[in-house]
């Protein structure tokens, strides 16, 4: 037995899994999400925001505490689209790599894809071809396979990366979210031609925040009833559905949603255009959502 801890620094959020790894299955111990917004302004700037750094720095000193007191012998860090994109990353990495004992591994959007599908498929009892979907803040990622990646695409698209765009207005105007569609649309082209197995696959994952806080919004249920919004199955009706309804209210009602963390309060209209467009393009009937994603593909990948 191996006691692993996975730290997975997005454009989102920050987030942690600490397991025991027996004959490749894991054991969850602990597993935590923070909304840190690494990618705040990277798209225009280029550069993480001091302010974004430091907020990222605390939930890494909070992690390193519970790492430490669960006994974890090793860790993985990795960093994704805002790492990938800021040319003052290392401003960031020097500070967490003191605080985690090993640098955070600057992923490609194609090793991130890899990571993803092996965590989100693991003992996954769904028909197969898989296309997994990972909407992150800055990215999103489409992978297509069986028992591994037959093809896999990463686009720039993602929640924060479409909000601080298009998404301007409260709530957005119809041309601001006609735009956003349209270009999300206009990646799934690209898609169709870097992955053309996607088509064909049997059945929809969607990992990460905003396939999560799709399904708790629409089954109005929060993080502490996980085990009623993994492996839910989101129809595509309700994906419309709960997307209409956030995309026309105010933030300042947004927020009461049940399932709907503070944190992705601004930018969950932006996750939610991206997984309504892949159902239209795909013509999807539903999503499975699997709490399984990247971090438990890391877990693995370390026991």
């Amino acid at each position: 037995m191996t006691r692993v801890a996975a730290v997975d620094i997005g454009t989102n959020s920050t987030r942690l899994l600490v397991a025991d790894v027996v004959d490749g299955r894991l054991t969850q111990l602990e597993r935590r999400t923070r909304i840190t917004r690494l990618g705040q302004g990277v798209h225009a700037s280029r550069k993480l925001h001091p302010d974004a750094i430091e907020r990222t720095l605390t939930t890494l000193r909070e992690y390193r505490a519970v790492i430490s007191e669960l006994g974890v012998s090793a860790v993985r860090a990795t960093a994704t689209s805002a790492s990938r994109d800021a040319t003052n990353r290392d401003e960031f990495f020097e500070p967490a790599r003191a605080l985690l004992g090993t640098a955070p591994e600057l992923l490609s959007g194609e090793d991130e894809a890899r990571l993803e599908f092996a965590g989100a498929t693991t003992g996954l009892d769904a028909p197969a071809p898989f296309l997994v979907l990972d909407v992150g803040g800055g990215s999103t990622e489409f992978i297509v396979g069986t028992t591994e990646p037959e093809g896999l695409v990463s686009v720039d698209i993602g929640c924060v990366r479409l909000t601080e765009q298009f998404l301007t207005s409260d709530p957005p105007a119809p041309e601001e979210l006609s735009q956003a569609l349209s270009v999300v649309r206009d990646h799934l082209a690209d898609v169709d031609r870097e992955v053309p197995g996607a088509a064909g696959a049997k059945t929809l994952v969607g990992t990460a925040g905003t396939a999560w806080t799709m399904g708790a919004v629409e089954l109005g249920v929060g993080p502490g009833e996980s085990e009623r919004i993994h492996h839910f199955r989101l129809t595509r009706a309700a994906a419309e559905d709960v997307y209409r309804t956030l995309a026309t209210e105010p933030i300042a009602t947004r927020r009461h949603n049940p399932g709907l963390e503070e944190g992705r309060v601004d930018v969950i209209v932006g996750g939610a255009i991206v997984i309504v467009a892949v159902m239209r393009h795909f013509r999807f009937d539903e999503m499975l959502v699997s709490e399984a994603d990247i971090l438990d593909g890391l877990a693995l990948s370390i026991g």
